[in-house]
């Protein structure tokens, strides 16, 4: 028996003039049977998430639909307040991209489990909640002693472990997984997934799986369908659509993720002087203990999240630093910046020391060290336009007038690409795509003229097509502005194409650095030998 049809779905969201209606999901049609693993891929902005939302009935108010979806032959817009309260959750479970949002930072885990397990089944008990909820989280390998933990003190990885235990609770028929793994690393994304399908498989559920990562769904779904522009273009076994693509965007967007995935013949070798230099260079937080243990004398927890780490960044060069989530990488890039001042040991830029600088040099230092961040939209003032967020930085440095500001800005946003130049400096972040608002960010950084960009996760968020044109952009930029690069990833295929050299990092410290090839070719480490088994390939 079919489990879910959709047949000739149409979505737009409310507040659109009637004379023009655009429609972000546009007759879309495709059934899902139990036990059945579909991916949906496309670009940002192509209708995955509103269809996954559709199925869930969490459309804006106001929100236009049309066509039909039946779960078990019954059409879910016919279902009463009650009904579709059991049907989230009981009969159709959701898990979203970033369970840091969804989690309530004031209730601890098992807080979490009892409260949905209450809403559903309030004649359980407290103790039979309980079992049932730490089996729950058993399932997705998270022991029992977690129970009474934060969401702030799990890793990501470890978080999204808890997203799919609140969706397995009830036992549903069927789960959306919304980019479940965009933030991750591979090891845990791998990890993730395959618990996931696992878990779909023991239970017969079934898997709608949403993501801009083509060989992320081609390794852990039965099925693909291809959205652009709001229509499921093409669909299809994955071997059919991975290997006999019909559809002109779907070749477009393989042939995007197979050039990232392409073999590059870096073999980078440099006798520039070093541009940066870290030396023994260590972060570590102290966990404050309870009010009992400081009473008794009993000791802090200390966690080494940067341990001894050395490594120099040659003029010119592209430095990936590669490791699963909360490995240090970001903590590295911060402490670099002078954002985290270090524990001990030294990082010369230019050949000063950035950790003994006074803070009015170290100012002016860091007009020449900039950082791109993972989320531009989170990065970007809402309330300022594109213009004015890139001459910021000129004007808090006091290195222009805004005469004299306006104008770069211009020269800029033409050599991100942002053209004309006169309609995007008057926009705002929230009219740009993901894409455009990245262009910004670097625009922003580069506009200050600095000699060291310090890139932490920029196109992870990006689909294939878009990751690719930025990614060219960078290059280009850095071959036209003489940039040195310090490039943070958790994607291996990104930073083989894009770096010359690759650091892997894994419990706060570098394990091992070298040449990319010679990482890609020979690696060394255990640790990086299971970073690259895990990493999904198109072709092999």
């Amino acid at each position: 028996m079919t489990l879910l049809e959709i047949s000739n779905l149409r979505v737009a969201y409310p507040h659109q003039s009637q004379a023009e209606i655009i429609w972000a999901v546009d007759d879309v049609s495709f059934t899902l049977n139990p036990g059945e693993r579909m991916g949906l891929v496309g670009e940002s902005g192509c209708g995955k998430s509103t269809l996954g939302r559709s199925i869930m009935k969490l459309l804006p108010e106001g929100s236009q639909v049309e066509g039909i979806i039946d779960f078990q032959g019954k059409s879910i817009a016919e279902l009463a307040q009650e009904e579709l309260r059991q049907f989230r959750g009981e009969v159709v479970a959701l898990v979203f991209q970033d369970p840091m949002t969804r989690l309530d930072p004031l209730m601890t885990i098992g807080d979490h489990c009892l409260e949905t397990l209450k809403a559903h089944q309030p004649e359980l008990s407290r103790q039979a909640a309980k079992q049932k909820a730490v089996e729950a989280l058993d399932s997705v390998r998270i022991p029992a002693n977690r129970w009474g933990q934060y969401p702030h003190e799990f890793s990501g990885g470890m978080r999204q472990r808890v997203a799919i235990a609140l969706a397995l609770l009830l036992n549903p028929k069927m789960i959306v997984a919304d980019e479940p793994t965009t933030s991750l690393d591979v090891t845990v994304s791998a990890e993730i997934l395959e618990e996931l399908t696992r878990l779909c498989s023991e239970r017969d559920m079934a898997l709608l799986l949403i993501s801009h990562d083509l060989a992320m769904v081609g390794e852990y779904c039965d099925r693909i369908g291809v959205m652009y522009q709001g229509k499921m273009v093409e669909s299809g076994p994955v071997k059919s659509i991975l290997y006999h693509p019909q559809h002109e965007y779907t070749q477009s967007l393989l042939q995007a993720a197979l050039k990232i995935q392409a073999v590059t013949a870096k073999d980078h070798q440099t006798q520039q002087a070093p541009i940066l230099q870290v030396k023994e260079l260590q972060q570590h937080f102290t966990l404050e203990s309870n009010l009992i243990k400081q009473l008794f004398g009993g000791k802090k927890s200390v966690i080494k999240a940067v341990d001894g780490i050395n490594f120099e960044l040659h003029e010119g060069e592209t430095l990936g630093l590669v490791g699963e989530s909360g490995c240090g990488k970001s903590t590295l890039s911060r402490t670099i910046l002078q954002l985290l001042k270090p524990t001990s040991g030294t990082v010369k830029f230019l050949g000063k020391d950035l950790t003994q600088l006074p803070v009015h040099q170290l100012r002016e230092m860091r007009r020449q060290i900039q950082m791109i961040f993972q989320d531009p939209h989170a990065c970007l003032n809402p309330l300022m336009s594109v213009g004015e967020s890139i001459a910021d930085p000129l004007l808090i440095h006091k290195v222009a007038s805004p005469s004299e500001a306006k104008k770069q800005v211009v020269t800029m946003l033409e050599k991100v690409g942002l053209t004309p130049t006169s309609d995007y400096y008057h926009r705002y972040p929230a009219e740009l795509s993901g894409g455009q608002q990245q262009r910004v960010a670097i625009a922003r950084a580069l506009i200050t003229n600095p000699q060291l960009v310090i890139c932490d996760e920029p196109v992870s968020m990006l689909d294939a097509t878009v990751q690719t044109q930025v990614l060219e952009l960078m290059l280009a930029l850095k071959a036209e502005f003489q940039l040195t690069y310090l490039f943070i990833t958790h994607d291996l295929w990104v930073a083989r194409f894009f770096c010359d050299r690759i650091a892997v990092m894994n419990g706060g410290k570098i394990v091992e650095i070298g040449t990319t090839k010679q990482i890609f070719d020979h690696p060394n480490h255990p640790y990086t030998q299971k970073l690259l088994s895990a990493a999904p390939l198109l072709v092999s």
